[in-house]
């Protein structure tokens, strides 16, 4: 795919749309020229300290529980290479190539913060995977968020030395071959450099990110789709109102209120049942702001931790170069992100909850005064009555997955690392949420296509037909059963392209 931008690295103004372009090869990357004097100067003080004999964590000393133990000058290269080698041990299928690109992407932002010790060489050599699209295979599994993502991250840096593997135009390949066939030279690791690439929270971060985009973008369909279903329910529009929203003014609550509103805007259903007897819609209608609300709540303090991790310097110890003082911490520790990420698999979890109560508001007859399971000869077809099934054992297993991984911790390192994190647990249980919810909001949008085919010839709101007209380019009207999972996977697509999104944001800008 052609770049349409470039991206400066700078170590401090990575945006989370930016990490999606260089993910998905829209953007290229350069580093900018006060991040690589940065670079230069922490490599500085790092050589000098290593030429001398007073031991410096993470230099000339083991690691872990091993870090009293002093490492002759003559093994600091055998050093560092061991240390990726031993901690590479994940297990499981890798991570996804854009899942990847964003963690080689990362890796690269802090070290380019100048707090590593890296020699601008290596770090040259990681850019140059990025712009050749030499991409690490990840295992997904075995980072405990202790020391950040060492296994994960050691994998990304086995590459760097020519170990390890690595995909080149779509190929899994051994990394030495990879890097050759893309005209790039393997390193030889100097004193830190080792450390300086399996320090941080990198893995979780990037995981966690493309998650926290994709559920940004579920959490408008999310509105679309119970704008939807509202009007083939013939649900009131009036608790949308803004002075409603006004006296409980939670942003989120306000934003999809508004929202709703537009999406509803010249509705003929609404003005057709205007004077009906129904007093009250069920919550899953009336309450969609507050719920929906709260969840957009919840992707905002997400959003707000990642964009603060991404930028961060993690590694242990961090050299400062103008202070000329190398210091151990705990900046690798990734319980913020950990908790976060928790926090978005239960707002997307909310959001899939109640699309799945508002499915079922759309097929049981008894509920919406349409033929059963929506299906035009019930009986003899039985329409929905699956769809909604499939739904519900969605929710039930994002529900099993919002069992947060921020509480637990199992100590590690011979009880140095007492207290770990679970982020990268975290960050792959909010992808799989993730998933679930999109085919959850899916099943909603076809269904509730269906019940707006039921209300014809009145229009819905000018957001509603729109996406209305689009599904059905796509997905004919259920005259007769036919394998549902086919039209689900349709409007899958139609959502995870973006097309859905903006086809309604230009009928209703």
């Amino acid at each position: 795919m052609a770049t349409t931008r470039k991206i400066l690295l700078d170590g401090d103004s990575l945006s989370l749309e930016a990490i999606a372009e260089v993910a998905h090869r829209r953007a290229e990357v350069e580093l900018s020229s006060e991040a690589r004097r940065r670079v230069e100067r922490a490599r500085a003080l790092v050589d000098r300290l290593a030429e001398g004999d007073a031991p410096v964590y993470g230099i000339n000393t083991g690691f872990g529980t091993l870090a009293e133990v002093r490492i002759e000058r003559k093994d600091l290269r055998t050093l560092q290479r061991n240390l990726l080698l031993s901690h590479a041990a994940g297990v499981g299928e890798p991570l996804s190539l854009p899942q990847a690109r964003a963690l080689l992407l990362l890796r690269c932002n802090v070290l380019a913060k100048g707090y590593s010790g890296i020699r601008p060489r290596t770090l040259d050599l990681a850019l140059g995977m990025l712009a050749r699209d030499v991409v690490p295979v990840v295992p997904a599994r075995g980072s405990v968020g202790a020391s950040g993502d060492l296994a994960p991250l050691a994998h990304l840096a086995l590459v760097l030395i020519g170990e390890g593997e690595a995909f080149f135009r779509g190929e899994r390949l051994p990394g030495g071959e990879a890097l050759k066939r893309a005209g790039l030279e393997p390193v030889v690791l100097e004193a830190k450099e080792g450390l300086a690439l399996v320090n941080g929270t990198q893995a979780m971060s990037a995981v966690g990110s493309l998650a926290l985009l994709r559920a940004e973008a579920l959490s408008e369909i999310s509105d679309l789709a119970g704008a939807m279903t509202l009007e083939g329910l013939l649900g009131s529009h009036r608790p949308f109102l803004a002075l409603i929203h006004h006296v409980r003014p939670h942003p989120g609550q306000e934003a999809c209120a508004a929202h709703l509103r537009a999406l509803l805007v010249d509705s003929e259903i609404v003005e057709s049942h205007r004077d009906c007897a129904k007093v009250q819609d069920p919550y899953s209608l009336r309450c969609m702001p507050q719920v929906h609300g709260a969840a957009r709540e919840g992707l905002r303090f997400c959003r707000g931790i990642l964009s603060v991790e991404v930028n961060s310097a993690t590694d242990n110890p961090l050299v400062f170069a103008d202070e000329e003082l190398i210091i151990s911490g705990g900046n690798f520790h990734g319980q913020p992100v950990s908790l976060a990420l928790d926090v978005l698999a239960m707002a997307l979890t909310q959001l899939s909850a109640v699309s799945e109560r508002r499915v079922e508001q759309l097929v049981n007859p008894s509920l919406s005064g349409l033929p059963p399971f929506l299906a035009r000869d019930s009986g003899l077809n039985s329409g929905f009555m699956i769809a909604q099934v499939t739904a519900a054992a969605l929710v039930a297993e994002s529900r099993i997955l919002c069992h947060p991984a921020s509480v637990d911790s199992i100590p590690s390192s011979a009880g140095r690392e007492d207290h770990v994190s679970m982020g990268m647990t975290a960050a792959l249980k909010a992808t799989q949420v993730a998933e679930f919810t999109r085919s959850c909001l899916a099943i909603e949008i076809l269904v509730a296509a269906q019940a707006l085919d039921l209300r014809a010839p009145l229009r819905p709101g000018q957001g509603v037909h729109a996406a209305h007209q689009l599904v059905r380019q796509h997905v004919p009207t259920l005259d007769h059963d036919r394998e549902v999972h086919r039209d689900v996977a349709r409007v899958s697509a139609l959502i995870d392209s973006g097309e859905l999104a903006a086809a309604v944001r230009a009928a209703t800008a």
